[in-house]
């Protein structure tokens, strides 16, 4: 269900001294792949805030299988797990350049009114975009 892939080349400074990718920017990798996504939908982060809702991560799960390293071109995979409620589930795989998996992993976002600060449901400008690419 709606999958996104994106590339990203690893930077010298999200390595360790050895080389390897520092575990933390996993996270930020499929941060990139969510954004990504999002953008698919014709719509980003930015304009999303402007109409007043925000997406804050509320639970983040990585599993690490492999190591990526200095120079690797890298793609995530994004999936969309459900149809969006008050929150939002993404699914991720990183692969390497061979097609090995280094990580995968999972994210909820929650929809948050940045107004009254509290959870509201999923705009409806997204779920008809999503509707629209159903058929």
């Amino acid at each position: 269900m709606f999958i996104n892939e994106t590339q990203i080349r690893v930077r010298y400074g999200e390595t360790d001294q050895m080389g390897v990718v520092y575990h933390a920017n996993y996270a930020q990798y499929f941060e990139v792949g969510r954004t990504e996504w999002l953008r698919q939908f014709g719509m980003t982060y930015r304009q999303m805030e402007e109409t007043g809702i925000m997406l804050p991560v509320i639970s983040l799960n990585i599993n690490y299988k492999n190591s990526a390293r200095y120079d690797d071109v890298l793609k995530v995979k994004t999936r969309l797990k459900a149809i969006p409620k008050a929150s939002i589930e993404f699914e991720y795989e990183l692969l390497n350049e061979d097609g090995n998996s280094l990580a995968t992993g999972a994210t909820v976002l929650a929809f948050i009114d940045m107004e009254r600060n509290r959870p509201t449901r999923c705009p409806k400008f997204l779920l008809d975009q999503l509707q629209d690419n159903s058929l």
